[in-house]
């Protein structure tokens, strides 16, 4: 099963996966469920939120171990994808913003070499995606609900943002969206 968890700021997204990991592994004890963190800590709340992301994690799914990789999430979801193994990856717009939005870019040259090699890592993690021999649950956001935005770096993400959703969903056996807590199905059995 590959499924697409959307949904706005709290919305209850994480969560649900994280349930969902929590219930594959209480079926078998030989079951593993790894999550694939794309997150940076670029300043210190971020890294604040980041430990405890860490720390509720840990409470509520203990035998989910956590893999941190801001950019190469192709290869790690091949290489961590097995049939007894679930794998979270949470969460989408922020590898989008690692490739777009580098922290370590000095200059709009490097931004583009970033940039280039995106369209390489998606097309690699859409394979991935679909070759992968256990569930995999992708988490995003969905942002295209409100207000455009001010300023036309923020739209062209919040664009590739919605275009990025849209080639998950087409790829994804499921997608739920969250909203207060609570999940719509939009494609795939409950």
């Amino acid at each position: 099963m590959r499924e697409l968890i959307l949904g706005g700021q709290k919305s209850g997204k994480s969560r649900r996966a994280e349930a969902l990991a929590a219930e594959w592994l209480a079926v078998d004890t030989v079951r593993h469920a790894v999550l694939l963190a794309t997150a940076q800590a670029g300043d210190p709340e971020m890294g604040g939120r980041i430990a405890r992301h860490q720390q509720d994690r840990l409470q509520r799914v203990p035998r989910m171990r956590t893999v941190e990789e801001p950019l190469y999430v192709a290869q790690a979801l091949a290489s961590h994808s097995h049939a007894g193994t679930l794998v979270v990856v949470d969460c989408m717009p922020l590898w989008l913003t690692n490739w777009w939005m580098p922290q370590d870019a000095m200059n709009d040259d490097s931004k583009e070499a970033y940039r280039h090699d995106w369209n390489k890592e998606f097309a690699m993690f859409l394979e991935a995606f679909d070759r992968a021999s256990g569930p995999v649950i992708l988490v995003s956001n969905e942002i295209g609900l409100g207000v455009i935005p001010l300023g036309s770096e923020v739209r062209a993400f919040v664009d590739r943002l919605g275009s990025l959703n849209q080639a998950l969903a087409r790829h994804a056996d499921r997608v739920t969206l969250m909203a207060a807590g609570l999940p719509l199905f939009l494609k795939g059995q409950t």
